[in-house]
Formats: structure tokens, sequence, C-alpha cells
């Protein structure tokens, strides 16, 4: 009975509690919506208001159609993004080769960006265009590394910078914790700038360093307004050295040459300002390709007891350093080389006795496997003999026959003669089934997209037989060398093909050498 009597009231408490909570529930509900038709009511007040006040200033203006706020906001945000496209570059294919260029400002006329290649050659592109061709960082930072990117885009980036500047688009500002609110503004968003860039960092450690008196900051500012890079260091006037703690730049800048000149600048400014002749800092093992670049080295000039004691070595960190010139202009690197290389280029045509001749080009065809349609003698190409060249010049090799006296007839009868024997021996080889023929692109998808010169044994017997391609060993070396090489870049470590490659290529380079010896080749 008890039992039975508790479960009840259990049951008409729980039932209780459940027509409570719906009840409650239901008022909520009802209370939200009245909100919500509320919230619907006012905004439609507003824009009722709104249009009025519109209608009123098109009826007493003529009609003239005015761009609401939220229009214009957008017509603003879209005109800034085009102009931070500036600096960039592109990338394109003509004819098969990689060409890059450099977006150097937007046209508002015909609403296009205006593109420099490295050919010279400018051109005017649309937006959907434009963000289809853009090179990806890799590419860019690929070709500052390999020295291979063009000096014009380079000038013409810095160009753009400059102009950046001048018009108030981009600037670098130092500042500190003074308590100013516009300072103090700008530090909360270069925190906010290291915690995204930096996440490895503990947040309160960033904080507390950009926040620190005895720290300072150098930004960049893009419309004074946003913070889209910076460095937070600290000075050591007695020590004379400045400790980098934080450097970060957004991708989008970095790209666009903001990273360098975020340095440059600081460097100015450590050296004019700051009194002070070496940068040190810590640096992480993904960014000490940055600082190398940047001049720093991880051999540190400046005396240990200077720095020692006051610099900060993190676990797994890197010490590097960077000695400041003390009359090096910084901030104007890239323009004052620039203008050394002008005026050297000019004081060599003053001393030179040379004029600029422009000789006619000579009728060269190709036929198959790239062997000339004709022979061609190479004292009749205009211009050679009038820069100095002499026959004794003509197929250089570091190999000759042992007799000296053997004219250049004769010698070169001896290297075809030595290219047929070596090929015989490579074909009759057990690996060389996958080199006799052409690769085909079918059984092959995307060969010759990776493959940009594809070579194969029966294209180098045929160069060998017309006996006019292979002036020198060298030349067969290359050829024998880039077919064992595409097969590697193309096929993985694991196949049959590369393996083989691996295989051809030691038993060629042993029966090279030894040929040598039997046909009595001597090496220069």
């Amino acid at each position: 009975m008890d039992a039975g009597v508790g479960e009840t009231k259990k049951q008409k408490k729980d039932m209780r509690f459940t027509v409570l909570h719906c009840i409650c529930t239901t008022d909520l509900k009802n209370e939200r919506r009245r909100r919500r038709r509320g919230r619907r009511k006012g905004r439609q007040k507003a824009s009722n208001r709104t249009r009025s006040i519109y209608s009123c200033v098109v009826s007493s203006s003529a009609h003239e159609s005015l761009p609401s706020p939220d229009e214009i906001s957008i017509v603003e945000k879209v005109k800034r993004e085009n102009e931070d496209m500036a600096g960039r570059y592109v990338c394109k294919m003509f004819c098969g080769e990689r060409i890059i260029g450099l977006v150097t400002g937007y046209d508002n006329e015909t609403s296009k960006f205006k593109i420099v290649y490295e050919d010279r050659n400018n051109d005017l592109i649309d937006k959907e265009i434009l963000l289809r061709t853009l090179a990806p960082p890799t590419l860019v930072d690929w070709m500052f590394d390999s020295h291979r990117m063009p000096r014009l885009l380079c000038i013409l980036q810095q160009k753009v910078l400059d102009d950046e500047e001048q018009e108030g688009r981009l600037g670098f500002v130092f500042i500190e914790n003074d308590g100013v609110d516009e300072h103090m503004i700008w530090l909360i968003e270069l925190k906010n700038l290291f915690s995204r860039q930096l996440p490895h960092v503990p947040k309160e450690y960033i904080v507390r360093c950009v926040l620190d008196l005895n720290h300072k900051s150098v930004m960049v500012i893009r419309r004074n307004q946003d913070v889209v890079g910076g460095i937070t260091y600290r000075p050591f006037l007695s020590q004379g050295f400045v400790e980098i703690a934080f450097c970060a730049v957004m991708a989008n800048e970095l790209i666009k040459g903001c990273g360098t000149r975020l340095m440059n600048h600081l460097k100015q400014h450590a050296r004019d300002m700051e009194g002070v002749t070496h940068l040190l800092t810590c640096a992480d093992s993904n960014v000490v390709d940055y600082f190398l670049k940047q001049g720093f080295t991880r051999e540190i000039t400046l005396e240990k007891d200077r720095w020692q004691g006051y610099i900060k070595v993190y676990h797994g960190g890197i010490l590097m350093g960077c000695e400041l010139h003390p009359k090096l202009p910084y901030s104007h690197t890239v323009t004052m080389t620039s203008h050394q290389r002008q005026a050297i280029i000019e004081r060599i045509r003053e001393a030179s006795n040379s004029e600029n001749i422009v000789y006619p080009g000579i009728d060269f065809q190709k036929g198959e496997a790239g062997i000339p349609s004709w022979p061609i003698k190479v004292e009749d190409i205009p211009g050679l003999k009038e820069a100095g060249w002499t026959p004794d010049q003509y197929g250089h090799s570091r190999y000759k026959t042992v007799n000296d006296s053997a004219d250049t007839a004769s010698n070169q009868e001896s290297v075809t003669v030595f290219m047929r024997s070596l090929l015989k021996q490579i074909y009759d080889h057990p690996d060389a089934w996958p080199f006799k023929e052409p690769v085909d692109s079918d059984n092959a998808p995307g060969y010759c997209d990776v493959i940009k010169d594809p070579t194969d044994l029966k294209m180098i017997t045929t160069r060998v037989e017309s006996e006019q391609y292979y002036i020198t060993l060298e030349m067969f070396l290359a050829d024998m060398k880039r077919m064992f090489a595409n097969a590697r870049t193309y096929n993985m470590p694991h196949t049959v093909y590369y393996k083989c490659a691996n295989r051809l290529e030691s038993f060629f380079s042993g029966i090279f050498q030894s040929g040598l010896q039997d046909n009595k080749f001597q090496q220069n």
C-alpha cells in the first residue's frame, strides 16, 4: 500500500511538473513571438521612413537616384578589394611555357586589372580571370629562392608599394603602450593577428609582450584602419641590440612584399632612432627561411657578453642575428640597387668600343628527332667571327682522342663509332625494354604535362645515325641522363620502370668509362 501510494504521489508530482513546464515553455515561446513581431514592425516602420525620406529626396532632386548606405559600403568594399590586388603575381601558360606577371593597378574606366608580364607585354583582364590566374604562394617562393623571379617584376612590385605608401593606403607605424586610445586599439588588433598567425604560442604570453611597457611594435596598416602585419620587439639600448619577440604578416600581404618592407623599416628605425647595431631573435624552425632572406645568420657577430642573459633562448628555437650597416638605406634598398645597376650598365656602355649591331638570323629548320634539315657550318653564322670566334673552338669537348694529330673529321668519326657501340650494348641489356620506343601518352596519362623533354633510345639512335646532331660526347651523355631522369620523375620508386632506369643507368656508366679507355679517349 505504501509503495502504491508513493508511486501515485510521484506520478502526480511529475504530472504537475510536466504541466508547469509546458505552460512555462508556451509562455516563453509566445513572448519570443511577440518580440519578433515587434522587431518586424519596427524594421518595417524604419524602412517606410527611409523610403519616404528617399522618395522626398528623389522628388526634390529631379528624380536623381541615390544609392543606399548599404550599397555605398558595398561599392567602397569592392573598390578596396580591387586596389588591394595591386602587387600580386599572376601566372599564365603561353606556347607551353609559364609566364609570370604582376598586377600593377585597376582601371576604373574598363573595370579591368592592369597586368605587366615578364616579357614587358601589358594586358587588361577582368576579375574572374585574375582570380583564376593568381600565382600560388609556393610558386612565388620557389622563384624567389631559385633567383628566377624577373628583375622587372621585382622593381614594379616595390614601385606599387611605394605608390601605396604615398597615397596613404599603406602605412608603417611605430607605437607602444603609451595610453593613447588609438594606439591601444591597434595593439589589440596586432595581438589578435599574432594569436591567429602563431597558434602554438600561448595567448597570455602574446598579450604580456605586446602590451608590456618595455616592448615596442611596428605595424603594417591598411588605410589607417586594418592591421595586416607587425613586429613586436624589445630594445636593449645599453647593450646595443634589439630582440624581436613576434613577427607575423597576413599571407595576402606577405606575397606582395610587405614582409620584407616591414623588416627594412624596423632596421632603419632601430639604427637611426634607437641607436642599436644588431637585431637578434630566437626563430622557430618554420620562419628560419624568412629571416635568412632578411639578412639574418645563425652566426652571432655581437659579443656574447652583451646579449647573454638578456635575450631568451627557447627550446627548439634557433638564435639568429643581423648586423646593421651604418650607411645602408634599408627602407629604399630595392630602389638603390636598381639605380646602381643602371649606373653600372651606363658605365659599361661608355667604356665599350663595340657598337650594338644586330646581325640577321640563320635559316634553321629541324627535322625528325630535332636533327637539322641541312648541315649548317658554324663559321657561316653571321656575326660569329666578328665576336672573336676561331675554328678551334668548334665542337669543344672534354673528351678527345689520344692521337692529337687527328683532324676534326676523323675525331668526329671516332665519337660516332663509340656512341654506336654504346647503344648496341644498351639495346642488348634486359632492362632496356621500357626505353626502346617513345612513351605512349594513352598508357601514361599526363606524361607530356610532367615531362617537358621526352627522350628514348629510338630518338638517340636516330640522332647518332644522322652524324649531324652529336658533335660532342657531352651532348650524347646529356640525352642518356635525361632519359633515365625522366623515368624517375614520372614513375614512383616502387615501380618496375623506376628500378629499370636505375639498373640501366648503372650499367651505362660502367661501359662508358671502360669504353673511353678501349677507344683511346682521354678526358681533359
